[in-house]
């Protein structure tokens, strides 16, 4: 069975968050999970002591994503330790091995701006709980604010797919329409500055997605 086919309720992810206020605010807009950004090179990166004092505050039921691009053990090490996230989300060439060694959840994104087919790549993941597909090439950060052309997705991708890529409140419900995937997962177009998170877009997003399940 084809899981994505049959989703009934699309999941939100808002990535990216950098306070306590921005986080307590996804979560009343009926967000499922938060994304905790840990690549130091990245300008939603997040430190130890706010993503802690973020996870002791965020309501029962909202999920705290922990993200890496190629990072450290150590540093993961520490993140589990000290934020205890509920899952885990890599960015960069980790391998399988790297991915599934932490005993927690995990998603691998896909970078669909240099994979020919998904399919293939999910496959050397086989413990993986959902794949992010995502607009970026190998070895790019996210959050670039660019979609891909949503056609490259197999139609017999069977795994969880969480569609993530230029996604805002202008084009979330067309994505929805047009993918219908687990989930979606937003990090710049939720923004009016640069790693800097806007309450209104934030909830237009989140009634965008709740509108066209509705319909579906």
């Amino acid at each position: 069975m084809n899981l994505n086919n049959s989703v009934t309720r699309t999941r939100i992810k808002i990535c990216g968050l950098k306070s306590v206020q921005d986080a307590l605010l996804v979560s009343h807009c009926g967000a499922d999970s938060i994304g905790l950004v840990f690549h130091r090179k990245s300008p939603r990166f997040v430190e130890l002591e706010m993503a802690a004092q973020i996870r002791e505050q965020i309501p029962a039921f909202v999920t705290v994503t922990a993200l890496f691009m190629d990072d450290s053990s150590e540093l993961i090490k520490q993140v589990i330790e000290q934020v205890k996230p509920d899952c885990l989300q890599f960015h960069g060439n980790e391998t399988v091995e790297s991915c599934e060694r932490w005993s927690l959840p995990y998603i691998k994104a896909i970078p669909m701006g240099s994979v020919s087919d998904a399919n293939d790549y999910a496959r050397a993941y086989p413990t993986a709980q959902g794949f992010l597909l995502d607009s970026n090439v190998t070895g790019r950060q996210g959050g670039s604010g660019d979609t891909f052309d949503w056609s490259k997705i197999p139609s017999t991708f069977q795994y969880p797919l969480i569609l993530a890529g230029g996604l805002n409140p202008q084009n979330v419900a067309e994505a929805v329409s047009q993918v219908h995937p687990w989930a979606v997962d937003v990090s710049s177009g939720v923004e009016k500055l640069k790693a800097v998170k806007d309450p209104d877009l934030i909830r237009q997003f989140c009634k965008e997605v709740f509108r066209v399940d509705c319909q579906q």
